[in-house]
């Protein structure tokens, strides 16, 4: 497919906002990019998820390296919920298959929704523990106990299941499973979510690869900018208060969903 120059504009501006995002909150850029490629460019709902693992691959590489190098990636804990999610997302992507393209968006639509609004809930109440310029105060590590490990990876499946169903690497929910079940500092958790959310990304895109249900070029096209804004979105987290970050998004989320759902009642789908 041959994108017309608004249309390689429009995939530019899709690629920054993910990248931001996952930059930022260590969360996943399918919830900007499924609903612009639906809205905007008409993609096909299987294809637009597909595509935005992908996606979602690279700009986590990029935010994982950063936090990395910060010293705020501690895998070894998180891995249960790695190894979870990577079972969880193959076997999701294998069961959004079998879904008709409109019930995938409705679905879609209505995870946006109650998401949203608990990110901003979620930002009103926990101020987080890097204010403006602030830093963690230290780099202890979190204990980790038998019962929280077999949490983490049950908790990890669901997560694949929901970025191979609906495309969401579920990255905000990795992130609440590290810092309120594995105990994360918040600056190690956006680190830890950010590698979590690559192997998870990873494990997705490749069933919707079996399923040639990726866009390639509009992916390599959305990366460019993803791999800068994703860098940016990285520096800006160290320097934005969690309260009003998660009312920006939470905000941004519902948004779409509301207007995903309007859109197929206009259409009449």
């Amino acid at each position: 497919m041959v994108f017309s120059l608004i249309e390689t504009v429009i995939i530019l501006a899709i690629g920054s906002g993910a990248g931001v995002m996952v930059g930022i909150m260590g969360g996943s850029g399918v919830m900007v990019v499924v609903p612009m490629l639906t809205l905007l460019l008409s993609f096909p709902v299987h294809t637009a998820i597909g595509t935005s693992l992908l996606i979602d691959v690279v700009a986590t590489v990029v935010t994982a390296t950063i936090y990395h190098r910060h010293q705020n990636v501690y895998i070894r804990p998180g891995l249960w919920i790695a190894l979870g999610s990577v079972g969880g997302a193959l076997a999701g992507s294998r069961v959004a298959d079998m879904i008709p393209a409109v019930g995938m968006s409705g679905l879609f639509a209505l995870m946006l929704i109650p998401t949203g609004v608990y990110l901003w809930l979620k930002g009103l109440g926990r101020p987080g523990l890097a204010a403006a310029g602030g830093e963690i105060d230290s780099p202890r590590l979190p204990v980790q106990t038998r019962r929280q490990q077999f949490t983490a990876l049950g908790l990890g499946v669901f997560v694949g299941m929901m970025c191979g169903l609906f495309g969401a690497g579920g990255g905000g929910m990795i992130l609440l499973i590290l810092i309120f079940v594995l105990r994360y500092p918040v600056h190690l958790a956006v680190g830890t979510s950010s590698f979590i959310m690559m192997v998870t990304a990873a494990s997705g895109t490749a069933g919707y690869i079996i399923h040639s249900n990726i866009d390639i070029q509009a992916a390599l096209i959305a990366s460019v900018p993803t791999v800068l804004a994703a860098g940016i979105g990285a520096g800006i987290a160290n320097r934005v208060s969690e309260r009003t970050l998660g009312r920006i998004i939470g905000v941004v989320l519902a948004a779409l969903g509301v207007a995903m759902i309007a859109t197929r009642v206009v259409a009449g789908g």
